[in-house]
């Protein structure tokens, strides 16, 4: 197995592995009396980062692997496991919401208020970029950016409320 498919097969094992946890933290969660906020976009989310993964099993055969960016995706990958490890059983990939419980302040939350999103972005990016494919980086950038416009804009609502007021909810996403 050539290089770049060997890391196309680890990233889609990742993402497979991931919607596993997810599934049994959103199963947990409305255990607990979560509910889910964001649903008629869930799917388009989905789509897309299937998307994303297709176009690069497509791309990446003959492709050159520039190492210092696999080594950008690697710190990324890092970064994604800090998230996961500090939301714990509230992580998931759908918005998750479990009134009463506190907002998450620790591990990256205390930089950033969503530093899933911007590992994502940079994934997004990055990996396609690992191969050359500049125009594979361009046309999901901008795709994902729509889908974050979206998919944040609901998340904010589902947590602090439309008036922009603090709700005692966790962010699980």
């Amino acid at each position: 197995m050539s290089l770049p498919y060997l890391i196309m097969a680890l990233v889609t094992l990742q993402r497979l592995t991931e919607l596993f946890i997810a599934a049994s933290n959103t199963r947990h969660l409305r255990a607990l009396g979560a509910m889910e906020i964001g649903q008629a976009h869930y799917p388009v989310m989905v789509s897309l980062h299937a998307a994303w993964l297709a176009a690069l099993w497509f791309s990446v055969g003959g492709q050159a692997v520039n190492l210092p960016l696999l080594g950008v995706f690697t710190l990324l990958q890092a970064l994604r496991v800090w998230v996961l490890v500090t939301l714990g059983r509230r992580w998931t990939t759908r918005i998750i919401v479990l009134p009463s419980a506190p907002l998450v302040t620790g591990g990256p939350f205390r930089f950033l208020r969503h530093p899933n999103y911007c590992v994502v972005v940079g994934e997004i990016a990055v990996l396609p970029l690992v191969f050359g494919l500049t125009w594979l980086a361009l046309v999901f950038t901008v795709l994902n950016a729509a889908m974050l416009w979206v998919r944040i804009g609901t998340e904010a609502r589902a947590l602090y409320g439309i008036d922009g007021e603090d709700r005692p909810v966790a962010p699980t996403a």
